[in-house]
């Protein structure tokens, strides 16, 4: 796995193939999570992501006579921010400065600086584009 400089990853992560994970500077994933790096999993700088959140690259296609699997690299722009207990789902971009509200599905691509919430996950609003802060807190051993 890939971690830039001054992110953090806190407690109980679980992940599939962490070779395949990058995460660039001042980023903060959230205790909880499960990060799945088996296609490529992309996360950029000054991204939050909060406690609980999954992100799948690889899911079991229904229509597939032997249950087979199907996916796509998941691609998280700078300064995104997903919230707790949100989902993302495989061949999705969340685009830079976007939010994923709490217990979001995430299924499509989200437009950069775009607000987006619900199960599946729909446009409800649109974010400031003057971001300038530098998510480079972290506490010791998490």
């Amino acid at each position: 796995m890939k971690i830039g400089n001054d992110s953090s990853v806190h407690w109980r992560l679980a992940f599939f193939a962490p070779q395949g994970i990058s995460i660039d500077r001042n980023s903060i994933v959230g205790n909880d999570c499960f990060l799945d790096g088996r296609l490529g999993l992309n996360i950029g700088s000054n991204v939050n992501i909060g406690g609980h959140v999954q992100i799948f690259t690889v899911g079991h296609d229904p229509q597939s006579p032997d249950f087979g699997t199907k996916g796509g690299p998941v691609h998280i722009g700078n300064r995104a921010y997903v919230a707790s207990r949100a989902t993302i789902l495989p061949a999705v971009t969340v685009g830079e400065g976007a939010v994923v509200a709490a217990g979001a599905v995430v299924s499509k691509n989200v437009e950069p600086f775009t607000i987006v919430a619900g199960v599946p996950a729909k446009v409800v609003g649109s974010r400031s584009r003057d971001l300038e802060y530098d998510l480079n807190f972290h506490m010791p051993f998490q």
